[in-house]
């Protein structure tokens, strides 16, 4: 018999070919061969209580009227926050209910090891579900969590979260160096999230000959597509360019349209909202060059890892990305993409004319970009560094 894992978290694919990132999902169903796998989620409308995918078990808990369910997905919970700061009224009734929900889970299937993704709130809900239910503890930070969770009170939270859990992973060197005041050595492993880049997140087009630029992800602050913005606009004015697609939704939409006509780009850049994971390797493979401007937010938070990165690397787009920390897990400036100061739409402006000009330079970036994608960043590496761990700790 499997043991039984119960895996905590606010993010997970609520249908099929939801947009809403599906990397909670990937890990679990690579795990589902050797554990019982119990997801623990919030619930929304339009999503069922309890189903099984990949043969992972997912169960969803309710908090408030389901039309009142507006905490997680589509965008995230601290972003959300941020932008309607009422829905604070609701963290009490999340807590409680995934800690209810949780310890339920936990008596009914024996659970031998709980997983928790982010420190808060889920962390926090794992410590106490530890103290009525002892169990192993592993809890993964994804960035926000760490960045974005500032001030007295989160700091003492996140402590006792990181003192309780048996392991914490981070998704990023620059992560690591955060958490590490906090965080006991021998409990700390970097340890990211994967892509799988041996049939999804290919290179199905050839690289010579791609034209185009594209940004995926959320459109909130911290993925500065302000700048990217910017940065086109100044090019515009002094040469032909490709077209630019802006790929995702997010509260700052209606906003960045806005700034997209003011800048007079309504005709060359396409705000194309959300597409379904599985269309995105598609996409991709349309476009010569994948642009991340990342900023660090005026919350502090900041980019985890940028899987979006990685996928791109994989699709054979040449990869132009903020020098922020944890970005540079992935690219090396000069070898298998470009670096540039984050919020600096002039040097941004600087490194896409030089690939739109430079096609040899294009293509040794995507081909160096795809190799080491490949290598460093594939689900099976990923999948079997969580699995071992598990293992050391059962």
């Amino acid at each position: 018999m499997k043991p039984a894992i119960l895996v905590l978290t606010s993010t997970y694919p609520r249908w099929a070919n939801d947009p809403d990132p599906g990397f909670v999902h990937e890990l679990c169903r690579r795990l589902a061969p050797d554990y019982e796998v119990h997801v623990l989620a919030p619930h929304c409308r339009g999503a069922q209580r309890r189903e099984t995918m990949d043969a992972v078990h997912v169960h969803r808990f309710r908090y408030f009227l389901t039309s009142g369910q507006q905490l997680a997905y589509d965008g995230g919970m601290l972003t959300k926050l941020q932008l309607r700061p009422w829905l604070a009224l609701l963290l009490p009734l999340f807590f409680c209910a995934q800690l209810f929900s949780a310890w339920r889970l936990s008596r009914r299937y024996r659970v031998a090891l709980v997983h928790a993704h982010w420190v808060i709130p889920q962390g926090l809900v794992a410590w106490l579900l530890g103290l009525l239910r002892p169990a192993p503890l592993v809890v993964t930070s994804h960035g926000a969590d760490v960045y974005g969770l500032r001030g007295g009170l989160a700091s003492y939270l996140k402590g006792r979260v990181y003192t309780a859990a048996s392991a914490v992973t981070v998704v990023s060197r620059a992560m690591a160096e955060a958490v590490g005041a906090q965080v006991a050595a021998d409990k700390l492993q970097v340890a990211p999230m994967g892509v799988d880049l041996q049939q999804r997140f290919v290179a199905s087009a050839p690289l010579a000959g791609r034209e185009g630029l594209v940004f995926v992800g959320r459109l909130v602050e911290k993925k500065g597509v302000d700048v990217l913005l910017r940065a086109y606009a100044h090019l515009a004015r002094q040469r032909a360019l490709p077209g630019l697609s802006i790929v995702g939704d997010g509260p700052l939409r209606p906003e960045l349209e806005g700034m997209a006509r003011d800048l007079g780009l309504a005709q060359s850049v396409t705000f194309a909202g959300a597409v379904p994971n599985a269309q995105l390797p598609q996409l991709l493979n349309r476009h010569a060059i994948a642009v991340v401007p990342s900023v660090v937010a005026a919350s502090g938070d900041q980019e985890g890892l940028g899987l979006v990165t990685v996928e791109a690397m994989g699709c054979g787009c040449a990869v132009i990305a903020s020098d922020l920390p944890a970005i540079r897990d992935v690219v090396r400036d000069g070898r298998n993409g470009l670096l540039f100061a984050p919020a600096d739409a002039g040097a941004l402006a600087v490194a896409i004319e030089r690939l739109i000009d430079d096609d040899a330079l294009r293509c040794e970036l995507a081909r160096q970009g795809g190799e080491g994608a490949r290598r460093d960043f594939d689900w099976s590496g990923a999948a079997r560094r969580y699995r071992e761990l598990f293992a050391t700790l059962l």
